[in-house]
């Protein structure tokens, strides 16, 4: 018996349940099935850290190990490889999704039964180990098909957010209107820890006569990133950054609602009404975060290995999202994300802070998926 956590089982679940079906159905824009289209599945590729499975979905199961070369070719190990009914994958998937519905807490003990199963099917590592971030590769309607990289997030676990914040993920405000002296800058800054400490301190900015403005990307990566969106992308996602602290709003689409009467860009109403340029703005730019968009990596509009996600919905339906179907992927994470808090001490923002004789104060961008589907 041992410990996982139940993102790790997220994963392993996710990877069961694609094994014992032989095919994985595609979401809508809603988290839903789309019952009418399905993809076959023939092989799916996971990478351990003694190298690389792969998992043919025949009759059986048929595991293969092998290594991969600099291109991506893999090189099977002598022997055809050990065959499993489909029927054990239906059964461990659905032992593990018990767990994760009725386990408290974020870690979960793996009884025995499960931790011989998973030595059977040559798994040790229960994340995959992959430096292209995908946590497994799927070959759809035959097994010498090109592989899709994918990623996934399980609604039962605590999820990985598509923007990790961090202090790469900081945009910068500048203080402008009356001057600080030290004394004053003290005071805002010393404003007790709290939930709502950096909307605290904006109005109090606000009483005291100061102004912020909305200055630069504090990484100048993150900000070439951005701009690669749009040139006045990122003075748009400070600003809501700035509606969720001030106003509690945290899902993507009342956000971008409150940005189109705020119009902070002061583009005209045709091109906000007619065209939605700031939904589809900010849908670029969910997409590329998906698609492997980091912050501190220089992201060209090139997509990664990443090339879809697999969502475990609360009810453990398993959905499908890929780039070949762009739109829907679009309007999903549109609908399905929310901005969060990162933690103020970790990634560096929330306080009036110095530079060059100009004060600045840093707001963190962080964004995730909700736990639960839309309404209505």
């Amino acid at each position: 018996m041992f410990q996982a956590s139940k993102r790790e089982l997220g994963e392993l679940y996710t990877f069961f349940r694609l094994l014992a079906d032989g095919q994985v159905t595609m979401g809508t824009p809603r988290a839903e099935k789309n019952e009418a289209r399905t993809l076959p599945i023939a092989m799916i590729q996971r990478m351990e850290h003694d190298g690389a499975r792969r998992y043919y979905i025949e009759n059986e199961v048929r595991i293969v190990s092998g290594e991969l070369d600099k291109n991506g070719t893999f090189f099977p190990k002598a022997g055809e490889g050990r065959r499993f009914p489909r029927e054990d994958f239906a059964d461990a998937a659905l032992f593990i999704l018990n767990l994760l519905r009725e386990t408290p807490g974020e870690e979960v003990e793996v009884p025995e039964g499960l931790e011989a199963f998973l030595d059977a099917v040559n798994i040790y590592d229960l994340e995959a180990k992959t430096e292209d971030r995908t946590d497994l590769s799927v070959a759809f309607f035959h097994a010498d098909a090109p592989l899709t990289g994918f990623c996934i997030r399980c609604r039962l676990s605590p999820m990985n957010p598509l923007l990790d914040g961090g202090r790469t993920a900081n945009l910068k405000l500048e203080q402008t209107g009356v001057k600080f002296a030290s004394p004053t800058v003290n005071k805002v800054n010393a404003l007790p820890e709290s939930p709502t400490e950096v909307m605290e301190r904006m109005l109090m900015i606000e009483r005291l006569g100061g102004v912020l403005k909305y200055a630069d990307v504090a990484d100048r990566v993150f900000r070439c990133n951005l701009l690669m969106i749009d040139l006045h992308f990122p003075r748009m996602l400070a600003e809501m950054v700035r509606l969720m602290h001030l106003d509690g709003i945290t899902r993507t689409p009342e956000l971008v609602e409150r940005i189109k009467e705020k119009n902070p860009l002061k583009i005209k109403d045709e091109l906000i009404n007619k065209h939605g340029f700031y939904e589809h703005k900010m849908k670029q730019f969910l997409l590329a975060l998906a698609l492997g968009m980091r912050p501190a990596k220089i992201y060209n509009g090139t997509d990664s290995a990443i090339q879809g996600m697999l969502l475990v919905t609360g009810s453990g339906d398993l959905l499908c999202y890929h780039v070949m179907d762009r739109q829907t992927f679009a309007d999903f994470l549109y609908q399905n994300s929310r901005f969060e808090k990162g933690v103020l001490e970790k990634d560096k923002y929330g306080f009036l802070e110095r530079e060059n004789g100009i004060y600045y104060f840093k707001l963190n961008v962080k964004i995730g998926l909700v736990k639960r589907s839309v309404k209505g």
